[in-house]
């Protein structure tokens, strides 16, 4: 044991030597150069965008909103709230993109958002028919520009907003007819469809609005923690079904079906059976953490895109851990963490994608809006990334058997 005088005291900064003491000269790392950090390189490509659309908006805004107050010195500001400004006002339309009432104009437009409020399908937690309100709203929150990939959805691609589907909430059947013929006129239109759920089960019916508009092949890249690939669930089509019947159909081939996450307490052996029946690929989240990120996005492309001419994204939020998104119907533990998934989800869509869906919201179990800001996360980072390399509209070209209503 030491034996030290107790009314001495040493003095000790943490992390510091004697010589580093105040006074003493630091040195930064003599290879350092800000310039090779991506983040000064968001910054400087910054420059680069155009700033048209955002000039016009707030023409626009002053146009239909009447110029501001007298006292209001930024005379950008109109008396009412038009466009992105402020956050916290105006109508919730997804990313306060135009609402288009006429759905017959939504070809005019790059992308259309699509909700689909069912929960019809759900086995055990409902909500999620409030998944596009929940979505929209804090959808708010975002600005059209992300700094790392340096784009501006606004100055980059058109966005509309064409409501919601009016689903039948008794009847599966009939909800499923009205998802198809939604997703069949947006589709033969030429824009991408982005659609809110609602629970899975209405991943069937958004495949199948599509594969009817073409006779090209489909691949199906899911995220999920569960197999959704049995045939019935008590005794109906529910949110535990929809890759069985999509992939019944002649032009989506289930070994183009790549599912991603699955694992846990909560995939029924039945849809087990079924995936080994149809030979999907199934990647399971100690694959994720044995393979990483990259492999995992590698394989993804590589047997989804494997003899088809574009790939659809089904994202369920319950692929990410429950404990950042409480707002579901099955939460379970495990999963994704968001910035794993966000990355995954950028390296699938740089590929180009023909529709994308974001399933299994359910906003009365969320907290704080966390679970509807992931989803409205999950959409943006999918257009972002498809302005950013070039694949917006890609799915076009094989639009060969489009429909008119």
């Amino acid at each position: 044991m030491l034996n030290r005088d107790p009314h001495q005291r040493r003095h000790r900064i943490a992390g510091l030597d004697r010589a580093e003491l105040p006074g003493a000269q630091r040195h930064h790392h003599p290879d350092f150069d800000k310039m090779h950090l991506k983040g000064w390189q968001a910054a400087q490509k910054e420059a680069e965008l155009p700033g048209d659309g955002w000039s016009k908006e707030r023409e626009w805004a002053l146009k239909v909103g009447l110029p501001g107050a007298e006292s209001i010195e930024d005379k950008s500001i109109p008396t009412f709230a038009r466009g992105e400004l402020p956050h916290y006002a105006g109508i919730n339309t997804f990313l306060k993109a135009p609402y288009i009432e006429d759905v017959k104009l939504v070809g005019n437009y790059d992308a259309a958002i699509l909700g689909v409020p069912f929960d019809g399908g759900t086995t055990y937690r409902p909500g999620t028919r409030f998944g596009p309100q929940g979505v929209r709203k804090i959808s708010a929150l975002y600005t059209p520009y992300n700094y790392e990939m340096g784009v501006d959805l606004r100055e980059q691609m058109t966005l509309c907003d064409a409501g919601d589907v009016f689903t039948i909430p008794a009847n599966l059947e009939k909800s499923f007819d009205q998802i198809t013929k939604a997703m069949s006129h947006v589709f033969s239109s030429g824009a991408m469809p982005i659609i809110i759920g609602g629970d899975h089960s209405i991943g069937f019916p958004t495949v199948r609005g599509i594969a009817e508009c073409t006779s090209k092949n489909i691949g199906i890249i899911h995220f999920d923690r569960h197999a959704d690939i049995q045939e019935k669930d008590l005794d109906e089509r529910m949110h535990t079904t929809p890759w069985f019947h999509a992939t019944n159909m002649p032009n989506v081939n289930p070994k183009n079906l790549v599912q991603i996450g699955i694992g846990g307490w909560q995939v029924p052996r039945e849809a087990v059976v079924e995936a080994r029946k149809r030979d999907t690929t199934i990647i399971s989240m100690s694959d994720v953490e044995e393979l990483g990120i990259d492999k995992v996005a590698e394989i993804a492309l590589d047997i989804a895109w494997e003899g088809v001419d574009a790939v659809y994204m089904s994202f369920d939020i319950d692929c990410v851990d429950c404990g950042f998104v409480p707002g579901t119907g099955w939460p379970e533990p495990g999963g994704f963490l968001p910035r794993e998934i966000l990355s995954l989800v950028g390296k699938v869509a740089a590929e180009g994608l023909c529709g994308l869906e974001v399933v299994e919201v359910s906003p009365p179990y969320d907290t704080s809006d966390i679970t509807s800001l992931f989803a409205t996360r999950v959409i943006v980072d999918v257009l972002g990334t498809l302005v950013a390399n070039g694949k917006m509209g890609a799915h076009k070209h094989i639009i060969d058997k489009p429909k008119t209503f």
